[in-house]
């Protein structure tokens, strides 16, 4: 099948993995501001992404924080079209379906199989918006087309690129071990036209002498026939950048005498809160995992945003954290709940509609006067304002279901442009819940934040990731055969456009 009439003949290329997580998303971002420096406009696009770690975009819907990176690495407003299939885990088995940013309905994993290739024409009408007015279109894939047992249907990998008339890069992980395997045995199980699509491929994060790995590159070209594009070294800012998937979130960071502590809860959500305070020098983070005691020496517990608040408060106490709570309030610590920690942080949770599993109400962790009963509407908007305890501005985003109300309500945290209040207070003032996330990324409320906790901060976090994502397109333009990749996108005059006379 050749590209749709219906979509525009825009540049354009998708860049599949040999498997999950083996940098797709910062490889994409990477290339979306390599162009964007050489004169391009360029777009990112995923046709189905899976992930609890959302962003608001500028049109008012949600997309996976993977894909608002890649704009940001494009210099380009965010869009509900760059991710037109978002899913959002709920249990082990069922998610929540998020299509054009909306909220589309819940399904369980067999369910959302069978009915997935109803979406591609959704799929493909936000590709030809997306590709519409841009100098090339940077795709990513989902997982790996080896995955041949999900081949039927799919729209995120295969299907997509056959339906779009896109050509293929394989990127492969050589640091998990067993590289020339993935590639060459994602190969031999791809049906014929599906090898013919591959124009390339890479190798990711190598550490040491790339020139080492010269007879391996030779081994995968003579028995795959495609061609090699580059090695791709370790690039140890990566870590710095917003993270898309969870797995990322298994260390701590930082060496501050200011200690936060997160307990890392089954469903977390929009944990890009946590960006921010990775980078700070006066702050130590510490992520802790199911099964680990909450540390009795935090002088904060950040309750982070939640996919099943309900679920997540069962697994919160599960772990005996709910224990550790009380013991770290009682020792005078300070306490923050974002979104569902901030439901979950309230009297009770009541979910009359079955929207997270059977109708009913829960009793909540207790530390603030407030009741939430969750609804079927869901806010995504930006949010702006003040902090109301040390006036300092913020910016940030809403991305939840529910209304809270209650009399620790009667001390908001936060003060929105609009006029209208946000979040809630405790009388003694060490408990804090709001619904807005990325407050952390706004240098003035991080600061004032700090400062009332004993830190310093001097981190113009905009900047920093603006940096590194230059920093990443330097380090990817000297390694890898960019004229190539440009021209097997369909485009041309990339010599000309190497030297900085782009259109």
């Amino acid at each position: 099948m050749t590209r749709s009439d219906a979509v525009p003949k825009t540049p354009a290329l998708m860049i599949q993995g040999t498997g999950s997580n083996v940098g797709k998303s910062l490889i994409v971002a990477g290339l979306c501001r390599l162009f964007a420096n050489r004169g391009l406009t360029v777009r990112p696009f995923k046709p189905q992404n899976m992930s609890n770690n959302a962003a608001v975009t500028d049109d008012g819907g949600e997309i996976g924080r993977a894909q608002a990176l890649q704009a940001l690495g494009c210099r380009a407003p965010s869009s509900v079209h760059m991710n037109p299939v978002l899913l959002k885990p709920e249990t082990d088995t069922g998610a929540q379906i998020i299509v054009q940013g909306k909220r589309f309905g819940t399904m369980r994993a067999r369910e959302y199989g069978k009915q997935k290739n109803t979406l591609l024409p959704k799929v493909l009408e936000s590709f030809s918006t997306i590709a519409s007015g841009a100098d090339l279109v940077l795709v990513e894939g989902a997982g790996s087309p080896a995955e041949i047992n999900l081949r039927s249907g799919d729209i995120a990998n295969m299907g997509f690129a056959e339906a779009a008339g896109l050509p293929v890069i394989l990127c492969a992980d050589i640091d998990r071990g067993g590289v020339i395997a993935s590639v060459v045995g994602t190969h031999a199980v791809l049906e014929p036209e599906e090898q013919n699509r591959i124009k390339g491929f890479f190798i990711n994060r190598f550490r040491g002498d790339p020139s080492l790995f010269d007879d391996g590159m030779r081994e995968i070209v003579a028995r795959t026939g495609w061609r090699g594009l580059g090695v791709v070294p370790w690039f140890a800012e990566a870590g710095k950048l917003p993270a898309e998937d969870a797995l990322g979130l298994e260390d701590g960071f930082g060496q501050g005498s200011l200690k936060f502590a997160v307990p890392v809860i089954s469903r977390i959500a929009n944990f890009d809160d946590l960006d921010p305070l990775r980078l700070e020098p006066g702050v130590s983070l510490a992520l802790v995992q199911p099964g680990e005691p909450l540390p009795g020496d935090a002088d904060i517990v950040l309750l982070p945003g939640s996919k099943s608040t309900v679920g997540d408060l069962a697994f919160f106490r599960g772990q005996g954290w709910d224990i550790d709570l009380k013991a770290h309030h009682r020792r005078g610590g300070q306490i923050l709940g974002v979104c569902g920690g901030y439901q979950m942080l309230g009297k009770t949770i009541s979910d009359p509609d079955g929207i997270e599993g059977p109708p009913g109400t829960v009793e909540g962790l207790g530390f603030l006067d407030i009741e939430t009963v969750l609804t079927a509407e869901k806010s995504t908007v930006y949010a702006e304002g003040t902090h109301l305890a040390s006036g300092a501005a913020f910016s940030g985003y809403e991305i939840h279901i529910g209304r809270t109300a209650g009399p620790d309500c009667d001390r908001p945290m936060m003060q929105l442009k609009n006029g209208s209040m946000d979040g809630a207070v405790s009388e003694d003032g060490r408990v804090c819940g709001t619904y807005v996330h990325g407050l952390f990324t706004s240098d003035k409320f991080r600061s004032a934040y700090l400062a009332a906790l004993g830190a310093s901060s001097e981190l113009a976090y905009g900047r920093s990731i603006d940096r590194i994502l230059d920093d990443l397109a330097r380090h990817l333009e000297s390694v890898l055969d960019v004229d190539a990749i440009f021209e097997i996108a369909g485009g041309d005059g990339s010599r000309a456009l190497r030297d900085g006379i782009g259109g």
